[in-house]
């Protein structure tokens, strides 16, 4: 109730219906870089933003209001990192497109779900925790100075919507120069190292990834710098100058450039995924005592809820409602399952799958829901290691599923197919999670009715799920997925989508017998000495290393990690001079809102580019000069740093001139 005694506004209509239309356009640009570049970002943030400008229209808008806004297109940074996953059906030859029935159910129930899984959850791990959950405060703070900039035509909330827009329209001019081949779109070079040895220098003039290196921070920028060392600057140098230990080579030494690629992609970034699960099953170990903790004090605070006590702030969607939502997601899950394997070869073994298939849904789910949950509590829901998660998984359930049917050789590939496409369903539930208890923590900072926020997320769900497959489709057709064997596309630039290529590969030899585990083996060594040494500058009181973040390092290609880096030392660099403004927070705010821009703007525009190349059937739709124009790599260079230098001139221009508001 406000102050008059009128009901204060939350879960409305409008406010429902802006989260619904920022949760599209988030979406479509978050899975369009996760598929580039394997990196999503979170939306809470500039979806807070957006909406403080636009419900600044109406004069009985509120803060809560705006929460619900921020937490239904929270789902965009969340659920759309089912792509991880989920073209991995495409990328083994399973699907030719993505089936909107299918793919939409797949991130729906599972999302669903995902939001159930964590209510449970939200006393031990929100209310009575001392988690940071980064995110989740910074929203708050938005959201809190927006409310109290409300009296001054709201300034601040304008000013940062324009930071949003600046760093959304240089990363889409940037990118929209480089489709003319006016400009590079980066800079790639092979050269030897000694007599035999062979590495690369390979650059991408892309501001999507240096915002992206700004939100994931120093720490994990510096880990990824290390991963690219160990690929480029020590395992493919030695392997090259060592060729006989590589099999199945079809490049010969003196073709550098093809060799090196080779060795990188079909060798040492299973290094990267051995350190990568390693990383993955020790960070699980030392959620079990906490995990296990919070459930216990969950059901605890449950119990004692029952005297009727309960205030609106404390309040979550009642048991019978999660009860019957759970169940329907289930019987989805569980149609899905046994449409999937009918007109298959493992047909005759659809029972026994279907039995294994839906507990491992639901067991592993609530359990990677919690972990998932904790480690967005600790790192923040960016840097998150959801896709590690996504590994054990798909090793787990591949592992399972063998030993059920032991297929024959003509049911193989159905079986790989089986293993992602239920993968896929505890990948969605893991995604949700990964951001559902930033939100609520935000929510409880604001003062929300956490009633209220589970139900805008479940509408968010459902309304990622909708975009979702239609711009996959888009995707796919425009550009294909490397490695896939059915590319119907006219681009020569597939999109890499990093997890969903290793999680295939992964599941494919498992099944198939013929996993390169001599890599994944020394990956894991890796990941022990990785972890030691991480362990061993926390207790120093250094800059840490996150393991996974080095073999996230090896595993992506350099052209995605370096400007990630760039981002990241630039964005330290601009906090330590934030940090001695007046208003070291509000700095800090803007250049997070910036970074958003800059990965919102350039995404948007591969998004449309994709539906220009479909439209014309032609590689370079925007293309005016040759491919090979001579001064394009120059170009691509200086506007790519004079458009980082304009951006963080802007902002500090701002920074300086603040003043904070009076207490």
């Amino acid at each position: 109730m406000s102050a008059q005694g009128k009901p204060v506004l939350e879960l409305t209509l409008r406010g429902v219906i802006l989260g619904v239309l920022i949760t599209l356009v988030f979406t479509a640009a978050n899975v369009y870089l996760g598929l580039k570049v394997g990196l999503t970002f979170a939306t809470s943030i500039p979806a807070a933003v957006i909406s403080m400008a636009v419900l600044s229209l109406f004069k009985d808008s509120t803060i809560l209001e705006n929460n619900i806004v921020q937490t239904v297109a929270s789902a965009a940074g969340t659920l759309s990192a089912i792509i991880f996953v989920l073209p991995g059906l495409v990328i083994v030859g399973w699907w030719l497109d993505f089936p909107f029935i299918q793919s939409f159910l797949i991130c729906a129930s599972g999302g669903i779900l995902g939001v159930l899984f964590t209510i449970p959850l939200r006393r031990a791990m929100v209310t009575t925790s001392d988690l940071p959950y980064p995110e989740g405060v910074a929203a708050a703070e938005v959201l809190e100075v927006g409310e109290a900039a409300r009296g001054s035509a709201g300034g601040e909330a304008r000013e940062g919507l324009l930071a949003v827009v600046y760093g959304a329209l240089a990363s889409g001019g940037l990118a929209l120069l480089a489709a003319t081949n006016i400009a590079a779109g980066g800079y790639q070079k092979y050269f030897r190292v000694g007599a035999n040895s062979v590495s690369s220098i390979d650059m991408g003039f892309s501001l999507a990834l240096v915002g992206a290196g700004y939100l994931v921070g120093l720490s994990v920028g510096m880990a990824m710098l290390v991963g690219l060392l160990i690929a480029w600057g020590a395992a493919v140098p030695w392997l090259t100058a060592h060729p006989f230990p590589i099999p199945h080579n079809p490049y010969a030494p003196d073709d550098i450039g093809h060799y090196a690629g080779f060795i990188w992609s079909k060798h040492v970034r299973f290094i990267g995924a051995g350190a990568i699960a390693v990383a993955s099953v020790w960070t699980l170990l030392k959620l079990i005592g906490p995990v296990v903790s919070g459930v216990v004090s969950t059901l605890s605070a449950s119990r004692a809820r029952k005297d009727g006590t309960a205030t609106l702030t404390d309040t979550d969607m009642s048991p019978g409602w999660i009860a019957l939502i759970a169940l329907g997601c289930l019987a989805v899950i569980a149609w899905l399952l046994w449409s999937f394997l009918a007109p298959t070869p493992l047909a005759p073994h659809a029972q026994g799958l279907v039995l294994a298939a839906v507990p491992f849904v639901f067991i592993g789910g609530f359990l990677i829901a919690a972990i998932c949950g904790y480690m967005a509590g600790l790192i923040g829901a960016s840097n998150s290691p959801i896709s590690g998660v996504g590994i054990l998984a798909i090793l787990f359930s591949a592992i399972v599923f063998v030993a059920v049917v032991h297929p024959a050789v003509d049911a193989q590939k159905a079986l790989v197919a089986f293993a992602l496409f239920a993968t896929a369903i505890v990948f969605a539930i893991a995604t949700i999670s990964n951001n559902n208890l930033q939100d609520l923590k935000t929510g409880q900072l604001v003062g929300a009715t956490p009633r209220a926020q589970q139900w805008a997320l479940i509408v968010g769900v459902i309304a990622g799920a909708a975009v979702i497959p239609p711009v996959l489709n888009l995707l796919a057709q425009a550009f294909g997925f490397a490695g896939a064997p059915n590319l119907h596309t006219v681009t020569a630039a597939p999109l890499a989508a990093p997890q969903a290529t290793l999680i295939s590969a992964l599941a494919q030899g498992v099944i198939g017998g013929n996993l390169n585990w001599n890599m994944i083996y020394v990956g894991f060594g890796l990941g022990v000495v990785l972890i030691l040494i991480d362990e061993f500058f926390g207790l120093m009181k250094w800059l840490r290393l996150p393991p996974l973040a080095i073999g996230i390092g090896i595993y992506l290609p350099m052209s995605a990690t370096l400007p990630v880096v760039i981002g990241a030392i630039v964005g330290h660099g601009y906090d330590l001079w934030a940090a001695r403004t007046k208003s070291p927070e509000y700095s800090k705010r803007l250049a997070i809102l910036i970074a958003s821009g800059m990965i919102v703007g350039e995404s948007l525009f591969g998004v449309l580019l994709a539906l220009l190349i479909v439209l014309f059937s032609k590689d370079a739709p925007l293309g005016i000069v040759p491919s090979d124009f001579a001064w394009m790599n120059w170009i691509g260079l200086g506007a790519f740093t004079l458009l980082i230098v304009a951006l963080y001139t802007w902002i500090m221009k701002r920074a300086r001139a603040h003043v904070p508001a009076v207490q």
